[in-house]
C-alpha cells in the first residue's frame, strides 16, 4: 500500500479561475504555466487552461512539448533566449520571446531567416531585475524595429508592486510615457494588476497564481475573489501519543507541553515540500476540523494537537492545504508565499486527477 500522501488537482478547478480572469478584463488572456504549471503538471495544466488565448513558461523544451500535444495558441518564453542556438526551435515551433538584454538583440543578427520572430520587448519599470533601463529603451526598438528577423513587436513589463499599497501608477506612468510613441501591443498585469487595475490591463494580460486558486494578496483570501483551490494536499495520521505536562516534541524539543493532551502524527515532511520552518500553530485539517501544527516539521512526518479532536485516530484524513484550508494560509503562517508551496512539493507525492 502506497504511503498516504497525495496532491489531488482539480481540473475543473482551473477552468473556474480563469473564468474569474475573464470575467475581469477584456484583454487576451496569456495563462502563465512555468514551473511545471506552478508544480501542477505542465500538459495537464495547459489542457484545462485550452481556451487561454496564449501560455507563457520559461523552458524552451516545455514550449515544444506543449506545440507537439497540439497547442496552438501564442507561447511565450518569459527569459527569451539563451544562446543562438534556441533561435532555430523558437522559429520552427513558432514561439514568441521576450527579449530584455541587448546582448540578445546582438543574437539575433546570426539568425539568418528574416520576418520569423515575434518579439515582446520587456522594459524595466522598477522591479530592476530584467528589462531596458527607460534610457535604453528607444535604441532597443530602433534595433528591433529594423531588424531583419523580427515580425511582430510586443512591448511589456512587469510589476513590483501590484500586490501591495505602493500599487502601480509610477511604474505604470513610466511605461505609458516610453510606450506613447509606439503603435504596439501592451502586456503589463500580472494577477494582482488584472484583479486591482483594469488600467493596466493592455491588450494582453498574465494571470499566474490566481489560476491556481490563491490569492496575489496578502490581505483578501482566494475565497473572497472567488477563486477554487485547484491543488489539495492530503495525508493521514499514522500514530497517535498521549503526553502528560512538561513532555517535549520532535527534534530539538521545539514544543514543550504544558498540559495532558493528545497528538497526531502525519505521513508529511518537509521530503514531500512542506515547508521545514513552518512554527508551531501552522493551520492544518483533520476530518475536516482545524487544528494546528506542533513541533519542529521533520523530513517524514508532522505533529498535529488532536486535544479537541477526540474522534480523530489513526487513519483520519488531513488535509494539508486546498480544499477547506486555502493554501496563502499555510503560507503565511509559514513565512512563506503559496507559489514556493506549490512549486515546492516533491516527486515522491502522488498525483491524482
Amino acid at each position: 500500500m502506497p504511503r498516504p500522501i497525495q496532491a489531488k488537482i482539480d481540473l475543473s478547478a482551473l477552468e473556474s479561475n480563469l473564468v474569474v480572469a475573464r470575467r475581469a478584463t477584456t484583454s487576451r488572456i496569456m495563462s502563465v504555466i512555468k514551473a511545471d504549471g506552478y508544480g501542477h503538471g505542465l500538459l495537464r495544466v495547459a489542457e484545462a487552461l485550452s481556451t487561454s488565448d496564449g501560455f507563457a513558461l520559461l523552458d524552451i523544451g516545455d514550449a515544444v512539448r506543449l506545440r507537439e500535444a497540439g497547442f496552438r495558441q501564442t507561447i511565450l518564453l518569459l527569459e527569451g533566449f539563451f544562446g543562438v542556438e534556441d533561435l532555430a526551435v523558437i522559429a520552427e515551433y513558432n514561439l514568441s520571446c521576450v527579449i530584455h538584454s541587448a546582448w540578445q538583440i546582438a543574437l539575433l543578427d546570426a539568425f539568418p531567416d528574416r520576418g520569423t520572430l515575434d518579439i515582446w520587448l520587456k522594459v524595466n519599470s522598477g522591479m530592476n531585475r530584467l528589462g531596458f533601463a527607460p534610457r535604453t529603451v528607444a535604441q532597443a526598438m530602433e534595433q528591433l524595429r529594423h531588424h531583419h528577423a523580427v515580425r511582430d513587436i510586443t512591448l511589456m513589463t512587469h510589476f513590483a508592486n501590484a500586490d501591495d499599497a505602493r500599487g502601480v501608477d509610477d511604474a505604470l506612468g513610466l511605461f505609458n510615457d516610453l510606450a506613447a510613441s509606439y503603435h504596439l501591443k501592451r502586456s503589463l498585469a500580472n494577477s494582482a494588476a488584472l484583479l486591482r487595475y483594469p488600467k493596466t490591463h493592455g491588450d494582453w494580460v498574465r494571470p499566474g497564481i490566481m489560476l491556481y486558486g490563491a490569492s496575489p494578496f496578502p490581505e483578501i483570501g482566494s475565497q473572497q475573489l472567488g477563486l477554487r483551490p485547484v491543488m489539495t494536499l492530503s495525508s493521514r495520521i499514522i500514530a497517535t501519543q498521549q503526553l502528560r505536562a512538561g513532555d517535549e516534541i520532535g527534534y530539538g524539543s521545539m514544543y514543550h507541553v504544558g498540559r495532558t493532551m493528545r497528538i497526531g502524527i502525519v505521513a508529511c515532511g518537509y521530503a514531500d515540500g512542506y515547508p521545514r520552518l513552518a512554527p508551531n500553530g501552522t493551520p492544518i485539517l483533520v476530518d475536516g476540523q482545524r487544528t494546528v501544527t506542533l513541533g519542529r516539521v521533520s523530513m517524514d512526518m508532522l505533529q498535529v494537537d488532536l486535544s479537541a479532536l477526540p474522534q480523530a485516530d489513526v487513519g483520519s484524513t488531513v488535509v494539508i492545504w486546498g480544499d477547506g484550508l486555502p493554501i496563502e494560509e499555510v503560507a503565511q503562517a509559514a513565512g512563506t508565499i503559496s507559489y514556493e508551496l506549490m512549486c515546492a512539493l516533491t516527486a515522491r507525492v502522488g498525483i491524482v486527477t
